[in-house]
C-alpha cells in the first residue's frame, strides 16, 4: 500500500507569505490549501491550486475557524449549524479555483483548533461532516484516526483517511502535544525517523520520552511553515523510498 505525503499550503495573506509552496509541491502528493479563513486569499488560492494541478498534486480544502489574526489556532465557540455553513463556504470557494485550474477539491482537512476540537466533540465533527455530505459525498475527510471525526465520517458514510504527523510529537494518549510543550515540534532528523516509524510500524515517539504510541495513518503531514520544511519533506520522501514504501496520493 502506498503512503500519501501532505502539507498545509497557501497559508499566506496579501503581501505576507509563509513557506515555499512551489518547492513543497514538487515533493508532496496532496496539498491542504487554506481557504481564506485562517490564512489564504483569493489570489493565493488560485495560484496554489494552479501549481498543484500543474504538478499532479491532489487538492484538499484546509478549512478552519475564521481567525486570520490567530492563524486558526484559537477555538471559536459557535453553533454546529454555523460551523457547518462556514465549512461548506470554504470548500466551495476553494473548489471554484481548483476547477478553474482544471481539477477539483478531492478531500477536506480541518486546520488547527478546529482539527483538535472536532476530534474531541461529536457535535462539531458532525457539523464538519454535514458540510462534506451537502457539497459532495465523494469527498474524503483527512484527520486523526480513532477520534470523533472518524466516527462521524463512518456514520455519514464519508470516506475517512487517517493522518499522522512527521514533525510533531505525540502524547502517550495518542494526541498531538501542544505547540508550547518542550519537544512538541520535532527537528528534521527526528521528523524523518518518525515518518519512517509511522510508515513501517504504525508508531510514533511520545513527547515525554516514555515510549511509543500507535498512529494509524495512510497520509503523513509535513508542515510547510518552518524554514527547514522543504528539505525535511525531501529527506522524508527519500527515506520512505529507501525503506521501500511507495509514495502516492490517497485519492
Amino acid at each position: 500500500m502506498s503512503l500519501d505525503l501532505n502539507s498545509d499550503l497557501g497559508e499566506g495573506f496579501g503581501a505576507w507569505t509563509m513557506g515555499d509552496d512551489a518547492a513543497m509541491l514538487d515533493i508532496v502528493t496532496s496539498a491542504n490549501i487554506a481557504c481564506g479563513f485562517h490564512a489564504g486569499d483569493p489570489s493565493i488560492m488560485r495560484r496554489t491550486c494552479a501549481l498543484a494541478v500543474e504538478r499532479g498534486v491532489r487538492i484538499g480544502a484546509h478549512v478552519g475557524y475564521r481567525d486570520l489574526a490567530g492563524f486558526g489556532r484559537r477555538a471559536i465557540t459557535m453553533a454546529p449549524a454555523e460551523l457547518r455553513d462556514e465549512v461548506l463556504y470554504q470548500i466551495g470557494s476553494l473548489d471554484a479555483f481548483a476547477r478553474a485550474a482544471g481539477d477539483r477539491v478531492r478531500y477536506v482537512k480541518p486546520h488547527g483548533a478546529l482539527y483538535h476540537s472536532a476530534s474531541k466533540e461529536r457535535a462539531l465533527a458532525d457539523a464538519v461532516l454535514a458540510a462534506l455530505a451537502e457539497y459532495e459525498r465523494e469527498l474524503a475527510l483527512l484527520g486523526p484516526a480513532g477520534t470523533q471525526l472518524e466516527r462521524a465520517a463512518a456514520d455519514a458514510e464519508i470516506p475517512f483517511v487517517g493522518e499522522g504527523f512527521a514533525d510533531r510529537a505525540y502524547t502517550p494518549s495518542g494526541t498531538l502535544a501542544t505547540r508550547g510543550t518542550p519537544g512538541a515540534v520535532l527537528q528534521p532528523n527526528e521528523a524523518v525517523a518518525q515518518a519512517v516509524s509511522i510508515a513501517m510500524s504504525g508508531t510514533a515517539r511520545t513527547v515525554d520520552g516514555s515510549g511509543q504510541v500507535s498512529v494509524s495513518a495512510t497520509s503523513i503531514c509535513v508542515h510547510g511553515d518552518s524554514p527547514a520544511a522543504v528539505e525535511m519533506a525531501r529527506r522524508i520522501r527519500a527515506a520512505l523510498d529507501d525503506v521501500g514504501v511507495p509514495v502516492g496520493a490517497f485519492c
